[in-house]
């Protein structure tokens, strides 16, 4: 057999020709060697190559197999074309999973800078609306700093090294005078969103803790100005109930007196003041606080007003120090005399040379010596009221003199009819003398409030 592959090449079986016709039972030495070397020879350019018979055929059944196989397979893809289609729906469902997770991660980075956008708007709402409430009650503060008996404005004091610790916890003691509530300027909330393209950003390990501390911030400057708050309210309704009380016990010292509240009034006298009247008006949405502040401005007016009516009325002590009495307002024996008489005023127990006082502001009427008063001083108060100081060894002021409430209007002696040192004090209305106990009694009502 021969094979032909590009140049000649053939297969030639090597048998000697002298061997044909011969037996083989004998054959020598060479031919024995020749059948052993027979096989399968392949010429190519000349060259030959030999192969033995199991290597030939070993290798012809390799080629054979494949072949096989590459037509199996090649038939098999042919007529099974769902394999394929499989693979490519399988291709396309990956592709479509990433084209997914890449979108949800969009669309989770558009939620985490809408979410910041979001806190960050509310963030700036919340500080607006702390500024403007820090306003209104450093206004308020204000406010009640101008009210005369409002002494605490209710403002906390900022804390800081110097603040005082003696309160639990370490916690600063608020000031009972006017502070100001102190902002700390509160961290950049996510860099104050420099950027508002969305952006992957990683999630940083204090970024809660960093809320956290806004929010906290936040939260304490609200108990700082609730702390404010509370502290001017109850500032205000001690002023507004302070007022209020002393005008009941104003009211009353007259009423108790019997005195004319409208002719108190009318002899009180008014100092040089003047301008346009404009009334005060208190809107319709006017806070509590405003509210509370308009009372008490009308009743300040009141007690003022009170305050210049009872300023006419005698009914302080003209003696200072402890009050004693060595005669009552009353008959009573004459000491002279012996017989029942009548004693128009109280005896006040003073040494000679002890300042004798104004009980009440008005007009001196009477000023030198006054047959059994000795010298003595009588001030007209207005409104049918006088009062009269008898027995003194010095006087101080002339008629038609203008005294005010304690000035010193003489000393204690003994002129007179009088039996040794001490202030005959008389208080008359219209000029019939009256119990001048009735007024000592008002004054210490009035003032024990």
């Amino acid at each position: 057999m021969s094979h032909r592959s590009g140049h000649h090449s053939e297969y030639q079986p090597h048998h000697h020709p002298q061997d044909h016709g011969r037996t083989s039972s004998r054959r020598p030495p060479s031919q024995h060697a020749a059948q052993k070397q027979a096989g399968y020879t392949i010429t190519h350019a000349g060259k030959q190559v030999r192969f033995g018979p199991v290597v030939f055929w070993i290798g012809v059944g390799t080629v054979t197999l494949l072949g096989m196989w590459s037509a199996a397979t090649a038939t098999y893809f042919a007529f099974r074309d769902d394999v394929l289609t499989r693979l490519i729906a399988r291709q396309a469902e990956m592709q479509y999973a990433y084209e997914d997770r890449i979108a949800e991660l969009r669309a989770r980075v558009d939620r985490t800078a809408s979410r910041q956008l979001l806190d960050q708007e509310q963030f700036d709402q919340k500080l607006d609306q702390i500024m403007r409430r820090q306003t209104a009650l450093e206004t308020r503060a204000s406010a009640l700093g101008a009210i005369p008996d409002a002494s605490i404005t209710g403002s906390v004091r900022p804390t800081g090294r110097g603040a005082s610790t003696d309160s639990p916890a370490g916690t600063p003691k608020p000031s009972p005078i006017s502070d100001t509530v102190i902002f700390v300027a509160p961290p950049d909330r996510e860099a104050r969103l420099e950027s508002r393209a969305p952006r992957v950003v990683a999630p940083q390990p204090n970024q809660f803790a960093k809320v956290q501390g806004v929010d906290h911030v936040v939260v304490k400057l609200q108990t700082s100005l609730d702390q404010v708050e509370r502290r001017q309210m109850a500032a205000l309704s001690a002023v507004e109930d302070s007022l209020e009380s002393r005008a009941r016990r104003m009211r009353g010292v007259i009423n108790d007196l019997g005195l004319d509240m409208a002719q108190l009034e009318a002899a009180a006298p008014r100092s040089a003041v003047g301008g346009p009247f404009v009334p005060v008006k208190l809107t319709a949405d006017a806070s509590a606080f405003d509210r509370q502040l308009y009372r008490i401005n009308i009743t300040r007016v009141q007690v003022e007003k009170l305050n210049r009516t009872l300023a006419l009325v005698p009914y302080r002590k003209p003696v200072i120090g402890e009050v004693e009495f060595t005669s009552g307002f009353g008959v009573r024996s004459d000491p002279f005399l012996g017989r029942p008489a009548m004693h128009t005023g109280l005896d006040f127990r003073a040494a000679t040379g002890d300042p004798v006082r104004a009980t009440a502001n008005g007009k001196v009427v009477t000023s030198g010596w006054q047959g059994g008063y000795g010298r003595m001083v009588e001030i007209d108060h207005g409104n049918g009221l006088s009062t009269r100081y008898g027995h003194l060894s010095a006087i101080n002021v002339k008629v038609g003199e203008i005294v005010k409430i304690g000035q010193v209007i003489g000393e204690v002696g003994s002129t007179g009819r009088s039996t040794g040192p001490h202030l005959h004090y008389e208080t008359r209305i219209d000029g019939d003398a009256v119990d001048p106990q009735k007024f000592l009694r008002a004054g210490v009502r009035l003032s024990s409030g």
